[in-house]
């Protein structure tokens, strides 16, 4: 599976609390060996946002990506919280 990020992802995760960044990395391999682990709550979203799917970094951040290629390829375009994200 390739992962590939959004310069917008990219700058958020570098300014974000390093805890969200080891949460992050967990998550991130979690996902890799198993798309559906309940603890990401992997999930597709509605409205505008009806193209992407988000995952649980911790009880309040959230990744938002997209697949591609059939499910190869993930593009994480957005990190923050659930508040900042889902306005």
């Amino acid at each position: 599976m390739r992962i590939e990020y959004s310069k917008r992802f990219v700058k958020k995760y570098k300014k974000c609390p390093a805890n969200i960044q080891r949460a992050f990395k967990i998550r991130l391999n979690l996902l890799l060996k198993n798309k559906y682990h309940p603890l990401l709550n992997n999930h597709a979203l509605s409205g505008i946002l009806q193209n992407y799917r988000s995952i649980n970094i911790t009880g309040d951040w959230r990744a938002l990506f997209q697949e591609f290629d059939n499910g190869s390829t993930i593009y994480f375009a957005v990190l923050g919280t659930q508040s900042k994200l889902y306005k």
